[in-house]
Order: C-alpha cells, then structure tokens, then sequence
C-alpha cells in the first residue's frame, strides 16, 4: 500500500512537468478517458489542473469511478463480495489497518500531511487517517467536475483513431458507449484476490477467507488462526 505513494509522488512530479512542457500541443489532445478514482487516478487528475492553472490548454478530462465515491482502495465498506448492484467490490480495506510505511514517505509534495491536519502526526498512520488526507488533497484541488461515479467500464475498444468504452451506469443499471482520444488505466493492482489452491482444503471444516474480504478480527476471537502468505495485502 505504501509503495503506491512513493511512485504516485514521482508521477505526480514527472506529470506535472511533461503537461507544462506540451502546453503548446496539448489541444492536439481533445477528450482523456481516466478510469479509476484512487491515489493513482486522482493524481493524473490533479496534475492536469496544476497544468491548466499555469496556462497549458488541456483536454477534456472524463474519469470513471465504479464506486460511490473516490479514494479507489483507500475507501471502506463492511460489504465483501458485491455491492448494492452486485459489482465486486473493489477495494481490501479493514477497520483497523494502519498504514505500512512512514508518513514520510507518503505524503504528496504539494499538500503536505500538516497543511491538511495543522498538527503533527505520528509516523505511522491509521486507514482513515491517509483516506481523509487523500480525499482532502483532492477537495482542495477542485476536481470532482471531472468524476463520474458508480460507472464501470466493461470494455475499452480502439477503433477508427478513437478508444469507445463501454460503460455501465450502475445507479440506472444501463450502458452506453464514449469515444476519447486517450485512455488512462488507473484501477489498482490490489483489488482481484488470488487463492491458490491447496490438497485438503475441500475437506477444511472451518472458514477459508482471502484477506480482500477480512473487515474486523472481532469474528476470529477464541479461534485459532492460520495466515498463509506474506505477500502485500492491504
């Protein structure tokens, strides 16, 4: 999880300088698809109004976020499996996680963690402590003009010089069709479980859970408990 906002920061920092430097060809670019409104999507986002705020033209910028509202992985829900309209739900969140790495290391060049709390914190922060400071890096920058949410993109299709998504509204379960002349990829690498499969588990009497859906260790109380993996795994 940490790792993520290492490499959105030296993004950040490299989006930032490459959409000034293109100014002047940048109303070449006429339509951006962004799907996915986390760290990585918000970022891309961010990035392009810095751009327009010192005078680059940019596109119109149109992202597609499948849930309900924006954060990508950092959001938390008590549901697992599906959503209210039967979507997989996408994040892998718990109650009480705590982030992995220094704040040191996390925080955004241009929206430092004290500017947004006005007071130090300590190193290691809760979920919903990086969560808040996220969504208000991304309040401040006035950009959720350029969201739309609970819409899915199903499929992204190149054709005649265009990418045409395929998008599912999910609050009005229906789907249509957008051309853009860009398309950018920003739905996580953390939100698909992989369960390898092992001799007995068919005849394992207790729970089998991925930790995609694990929310409260409340349930595990007075149960013994075996944790196979140490790969990362919000």
């Amino acid at each position: 999880a940490a790792g993520g906002y290492v490499i959105i920061n030296r993004e950040y920092l490299y989006l930032e300088i490459r959409l000034i430097s293109l100014k002047d060809s940048l109303f070449h670019m006429q339509r951006v698809a962004i799907i996915g409104a986390g760290p990585c999507g918000l970022g891309l986002m961010i990035a392009f109004r810095y751009a327009l705020l010192k005078g680059a033209k940019i596109p119109e910028i149109v992202c597609f976020e499948k849930q309900d509202d924006w954060g990508g992985l950092w959001n938390y829900t008590w549901r697992t499996g599906t959503d209210e309209y039967g979507d997989s739900v996408h994040h892998s969140m718990y109650q009480c996680m705590w982030s992995n790495g220094p704040k040191e290391c996390l925080e955004y060049p241009d929206y430092s963690l004290f500017e947004h709390f006005g007071k130090p914190l300590p190193s290691y922060p809760p979920r919903s402590v990086i969560h808040d400071y996220i969504v208000g890096r991304a309040n401040k920058s006035n950009i959720r003009q350029y969201v739309m949410f609970n819409m899915r993109v199903n499929s992204v299709v190149f054709e005649n010089g265009k990418f045409v998504l395929k998008v599912w509204d999910k609050k009005n379960d229906s789907v249509f069709s957008d051309s853009f002349d860009y398309v950018v990829v920003a739905t996580g690498h953390f939100s698909v479980p992989y369960i390898p499969e092992y001799e007995g588990m068919n005849a394992f009497p207790g729970r089998i859970l991925h930790a995609h859906d694990f929310r409260n260790a409340g349930e595990f109380k007075g149960k013994d408990v075996i944790v196979l993996g140490s790969n990362f795994s919000p």
